[in-house]
């Protein structure tokens, strides 16, 4: 199994005093420590700005990791926008203790949001269980998505069958039987027929 890539996402700093400037420097030589001592793959450090979610289009790493000092709803947006359409794991470390802030992370997806704890020991086994954590998610979201379809495609067919059973005076085992012909003689699925046929009936009013 391949290491994971991943895109690191540091805040710009906006306090440029010589303190600050050495925290920032030193919270992101114990990230990148942590990251190749437990074998990952770093493949960028990007700032969050608008062409983020171009960046991680085209990198398309397996995970994000946030460096945000204090600022990270502001950074969370841009992180939002940039995995809005290819959902990843994102691990945010910052100081931001907010609750509020801890509440918008996670509602936006952050898989783990760890405050004040950025030691390279901990990097490892916080990654691994963000990754577990959005592989349950994803999951439950996939298995939810499945079963809307799966109830969207009967409610489909059960129109349907209603259709045939009041214009051609089908039972409805007979309305069924005829959708399950259809379906196999054009080598489609049921609901794909059923759909055909209230389309049928939508053009000719």
């Amino acid at each position: 199994m391949r290491n994971l890539r991943i895109v690191v996402i540091n805040t710009v700093i906006h306090d440029e005093t010589d303190e600050a400037l050495h925290a920032q420097a030193e919270r992101a030589r114990v990230l990148r420590i942590g990251l190749l001592e437990a074998g990952y793959d770093i493949i960028a450090s990007l700032p969050p700005d608008m062409y983020l979610p171009e960046r991680i289009g085209q990198l398309q790493p397996d995970m994000i990791i946030v460096d945000a000092e204090s600022d990270a709803r502001d950074v969370l947006e841009h992180v939002v926008i940039a995995t809005r359409d290819e959902r990843r794991p994102i691990v945010m470390f910052t100081e931001d203790q907010d609750p509020e802030s801890m509440e918008a992370a996670v509602e936006a997806g952050v898989s783990a949001y760890i405050v004040a704890g950025l030691q390279s020991e901990r990097i490892k086994p916080v990654l691994q269980v963000a990754l577990a954590q959005f592989k349950r998610e994803q999951k439950l979201l996939d298995e939810l998505s499945d079963t809307k379809s799966k109830l969207a495609e009967r409610k489909v067919i059960e129109k349907a069958k209603g259709l045939l059973m009041e214009r051609q005076r089908f039972t409805e085992e007979q309305a069924y039987q005829k959708l399950r012909s259809m379906a196999m003689s054009k080598n489609l699925k049921l609901s794909e027929v059923a759909q055909r046929i209230l389309d049928v009936e939508d053009l000719l009013g």
